[in-house]
């Protein structure tokens, strides 16, 4: 199972993209979390450690590696690079592994935007086919809203694009764009995810506002959720009902896509 977990900043991506990656973990699966948000805070998602966490440099900040594996120095202007990098031995050697849960930390290109034609850029892109097309893990990506790091032939290859919303206007906007986006790709298979929510009425007007979506399921607000990012401990160390539902979800995607 391939994932990309995508929606407007704030409404629940990474607590999601967290608790499904612990699911899958729980199941005996192998699992790669990809964090591909810009305000990373997917380690901390996953209950590592704080100090552990600091260490962890972005694939996008590794200089000798990208001046390795594209030719050239990262931040050189017109240059020729390696458009298709080695990429293979990354996850294991850039990673840390928690709990069944491999975690990597892409980070960002900081010129040009997201995308960009650029080594970086280049070396982040081929990751991210390389993990979607070419392993055998669960892989799990928590993006923002934007779809920059995937081609074409990549995004074919994520089994569900899962747009997290909040019970929003802005929020529903943003599901719209991605839609939008994701279709662009050629690709069909979004789903909405809801967050947040704290009645069966909020539930609702999620539903009302999106009827072209197919709703996988909630992730109702839960204090706990909000202590776990106080303190810094996993989500799924202390919200139990928030993983429940987080399971409810992955069967429903196991119904959507049958494997």
């Amino acid at each position: 199972m391939k994932l990309a977990i995508t929606g407007k900043g704030g409404v629940g991506k990474t607590t999601l993209a967290s608790l499904l990656a612990r699911v899958y973990a729980t199941e005996g699966r192998k699992v790669i979390a990809i964090d591909a948000n810009p305000d990373a805070n997917l380690a901390s998602a996953l209950g590592i450690d704080a100090e552990e966490a600091r260490h962890i440099t972005p694939i996008a900040e590794l200089k000798d590696l990208i001046e390795e594996r594209t030719g050239v120095k990262s931040g050189s202007p017109g240059a020729f690079f390696k458009l298709n990098p080695k990429v293979d031995d990354i996850p294991e050697r850039f990673s840390i592994e928690k709990d069944g849960i491999r975690l990597l930390v892409m980070g960002t290109v900081k010129r040009g935007g997201r995308g960009c034609l650029c080594p970086e850029g280049a070396l982040l892109k081929s990751l991210v086919s390389h993990l979607v097309l070419g392993r055998s893990e669960v892989v799990i990506m928590d993006m923002d809203a934007g779809v920059e790091n995937l081609g074409r032939g990549t995004a074919k290859g994520v089994d569900a694009f899962i747009v997290v919303v909040e019970p929003g206007q802005r929020s529903f906007q943003t599901a719209r764009t991605i839609q939008g986006l994701v279709r662009d790709l050629g690709v069909k298979k979004c789903y909405v995810v809801g967050s947040k929510t704290h009645d069966g009425s909020e539930r609702k007007f999620i539903v009302d506002n999106l009827p072209d979506f197919e709703v996988l399921g909630f992730i109702n607000y839960h204090p706990e959720v909000i202590e776990a990012d106080r303190t810094g401990r996993s989500v799924f160390e202390v919200a139990p009902v928030a993983l429940a539902e987080a399971d409810d979800i992955k069967r429903k995607l196991e119904q959507v896509i049958p494997r």
